[in-house]
């Protein structure tokens, strides 16, 4: 087993450890995320001011569900892997094909170091900032806090691995796109918003209309944003966590079931190009 998994460990390391050397663009990115950070729980204060029984989470559980988000934002899928057009374009995608790997599981691989490495910087950074620096200066109510409670703790951390699963398998179904139609522009414009709305990162989930919400509960993307950031502060906790944690667990084997049939198909109709 150890044998067989050393060629995607390997292909992980190698994106991971390329993708750390960009560490101005991780600056660039956690100075973005700090100042979208701040004007998000501003706005949410103000909310709460007039509004707070109109939603069952707290302000200090909002204030930490928006600096997690801001710091695990990179994770998010809502632009396809660069390499995968430029593989695509130049014909680099015959050595993918030529490799005695699954090539679902090496795009797997190495899309996973890819935002894995992105992210890495910026959540260190957001967590010193927003978890560490912000009580220090007597700013503790706009300060990320820890979890709540030992449960929540334990629970976060699986529910923290099928989240990055999760996103990573959502990206190999727009690297397929990408890869049969050649532009990802057209994948990043439709993924993008769909992300970023209903994983629960414009605003939770729960503050959306009861009409829809037992849906957005259900859905896919759920599981990027809502599901374990409500699992970190005990919103949801005992067996409504475990539940999550299945929803989660379940898409992500759905997704990656429905890549590996959708790049079987692509694989074999694929033209490359370059050369």
């Amino acid at each position: 087993m150890k044998a067989l998994l050393r060629p995607y460990v390997a292909a992980f390391r190698a994106r991971f450890l390329l993708m750390l050397q960009y560490r101005v663009a991780a600056l660039a990115g956690f100075a973005t995320q700090c100042w979208w950070g701040t004007i998000k729980i501003m706005v949410y204060a103000a909310f709460y001011d007039t509004a707070a029984a109109a939603t069952s989470i707290s302000l200090p559980n909002v204030v930490t569900y928006t600096w997690l988000g801001q710091a695990f934002l990179a994770l998010l899928p809502w632009v396809a892997d660069p390499e995968v057009g430029t593989s695509i374009r130049t014909g680099g995608v015959g050595y993918d094909r030529l490799r005695p790997l699954d090539t679902y599981g090496y795009w797997y691989a190495r899309t996973l170091g890819w935002i894995v490495a992105r992210a890495l910087p910026r959540a260190v950074l957001m967590l010193l900032a927003a978890a560490i620096v912000l009580p220090l200066v007597g700013l503790e109510a706009w300060a990320w806090r820890p979890p709540s409670g030992a449960e929540a703790a334990v629970l976060f951390v699986p529910a923290f691995m099928l989240m990055v699963m999760l996103a990573v398998a959502v990206l190999m179904l727009a690297n397929i796109v990408v890869a049969a139609s050649l532009n990802e522009r057209g994948v990043n414009a439709v993924l993008m918003p769909l992300v970023v709305v209903f994983s629960g990162s414009l605003v939770p989930l729960d503050f959306f209309p009861d009409t829809v919400r037992p849906f957005l509960h259900l859905q896919p993307l759920a599981g990027l944003v809502d599901i374990p950031f409500r699992i970190y502060f005990a919103d949801i906790s005992g067996i409504a966590a475990i539940e999550g944690l299945a929803l989660q667990a379940g898409w992500t084997l759905v997704m990656i079931g429905l890549g590996r049939l959708v790049m079987a198909r692509m694989m074999h109709h694929l033209d490359m190009q370059g050369g």
